[in-house]
Parts: structure tokens; C-alpha cells; sequence
């Protein structure tokens, strides 16, 4: 890990708010100007696989210094890797905490990532163990929430907000994800914020918001991308 100046791990405590696309779209707009890894942390759910369509990829493996190694997936000029890689596609995980933490601590260890400029980090849902692992495994350098506008989603990603601090790992902000949709007729932004977003994430930045989008449905690439070049911009900006 030590060749990897920045890891910046999306995380919510909320499933289905867009968090691994917003991962994926968020380094291939990285990737445009700097070397980008991109890491599915997701053990039971893991999806990147999917998303750049790598179903049938297989990570290579080889020694250094009788250590085995695997080398990332190479997509987009992003290097991946996740638990997809080695699972069947009928296949479901079925792990207790001990078992999954050992999973990712070993995908942590054995990825020859070699030199980048930013590590994306696809959290999985929840506030458990994986948080913890990769606190201490990897260490990031800062985290960004993923959120939408609905109370159910603004309430877990507080508790996100709170696991992430209890583990000391600093908060950038958070994007606010499917505020609204566009007109199919007249292009028009039909926004769907509430001020529910004051009450919960009061006192942490919004990095931006981002409207439902077909780009932002298909496989990610550098077009769909585009939805989050004022986000990238403004995390490049604190992290830089």
C-alpha cells in the first residue's frame, strides 16, 4: 500500500443508493489525469465485476519473494479487483464476520496495485466488520458518503457518518444521489430534495448532487463519467 498516495472509500450504510456506480463513474473521471485502482470491497454483494462487464475475468497470479500475488484486472485504464473475480456467478457467500474479514484482509494483501495516485475503495453496505478491516488494512485516506434524498436512506448514511468517525477516518463530504430526473420532453430538472438532508448530514460538506440519468444506468465510461466532473473537481480540491 505504500505506493498508493490517496485511498478514498465510498461508503454508505444504505444499499441500493447508487454507491458502487458512483465508485465506478468516480474513477474512470479520475482515471482521465491520474493512475487509478479501484478496489470492490463488497464481499457477499461484490459488483464491479459487472459493471465493467469482466464476468469471465480472472485475475493473474504470480510470486514475489515466494509471495503470491494477483495482478488487477486492467479496465478503462482502471486496475480492479474483487471477490468476483473468484466467485462463481450462481454462487452465494454465506460467511460469519471472522471469515469475511480474513477475505478481504487477503484480496487487501495479495493485489499488486504497484504505484497510483488514488484508490477507490467500494464499501458494502452496512457499519460491520468490513468497515473495520479495511480501517485497518488499508487505512484511507478519507471517505465519501453516498446518500439520495429518501429518510430511510439520510438516517443510515448517518450511521455511516458516525462508524466512519469512531474509526477515525475523515469525511470529505457527501453526493446526493437520483435528487430528480430529467424531462423526457423538455429536459427539465424535476428536483426531489428535501431539507430532510439538513437534519442528518448538518455538518458535513455536499460534494454535489447527481439526477437520474441513463448514462448513469448502463456500464460506466467516460461519458456517463461527465456526471461527476464538478464532484471529482471538488474532492481533488480537499484532498489534494
Amino acid at each position: 500500500m505504500m505506493n498508493i498516495k490517496h485511498i478514498l472509500a465510498i461508503a454508505s450504510a444504505k444499499g441500493g443508493v447508487g454507491k458502487s456506480t458512483i465508485a465506478a463513474n468516480m474513477a474512470i473521471s479520475l482515471s482521465e489525469e491520474y493512475k487509478v485502482g479501484l478496489l470492490d470491497a463488497d464481499i457477499y454483494g461484490p459488483s464491479q465485476h459487472l459493471l465493467f462487464n469482466l464476468e469471465n475475468s480472472k485475475p493473474e497470479s504470480f510470486e514475489i519473494n515466494g509471495q503470491k500475488k494477483l495482478k488487477p484486472i486492467i479496465s478503462q485504464n482502471i486496475k480492479i479487483n474483487s471477490m468476483g473475480f473468484m466467485m462463481l456467478s450462481n454462487q452465494a457467500v454465506i460467511w460469519r464476520g471472522p471469515m469475511l474479514s480474513n477475505a478481504l484482509k487477503q484480496i487487501i494483501q495479495v493485489t499488486d496495485w504497484e504505484d497510483l495516485d488514488f484508490l477507490i475503495v467500494d464499501m458494502p453496505p452496512g457499519t460491520g466488520d468490513s468497515y473495520l478491516t479495511v480501517a485497518k488494512e488499508i487505512k484511507p485516506t478519507a471517505a465519501i458518503l453516498v446518500t439520495t434524498s429518501h429518510i430511510l436512506s439520510l438516517s443510515d448514511t448517518d450511521k455511516s457518518k458516525i462508524a466512519l468517525q469512531k474509526l477515525g477516518i475523515p469525511i470529505l463530504g457527501y453526493i446526493n444521489n437520483m435528487t430528480g430526473e430529467r424531462c423526457p420532453k423538455c429536459n427539465e430538472l424535476l428536483d426531489t430534495y428535501t431539507d430532510r438532508d439538513n437534519k442528518f448530514l448538518k455538518d458535513i460538506k455536499c460534494l454535489g448532487t447527481i439526477s437520474r440519468s441513463i448514462a448513469l444506468q448502463s456500464l460506466p465510461n467516460f461519458k456517463s463519467a461527465r456526471a461527476l466532473k464538478e464532484i471529482k473537481e471538488n474532492v481533488t480540491k480537499l484532498i489534494l
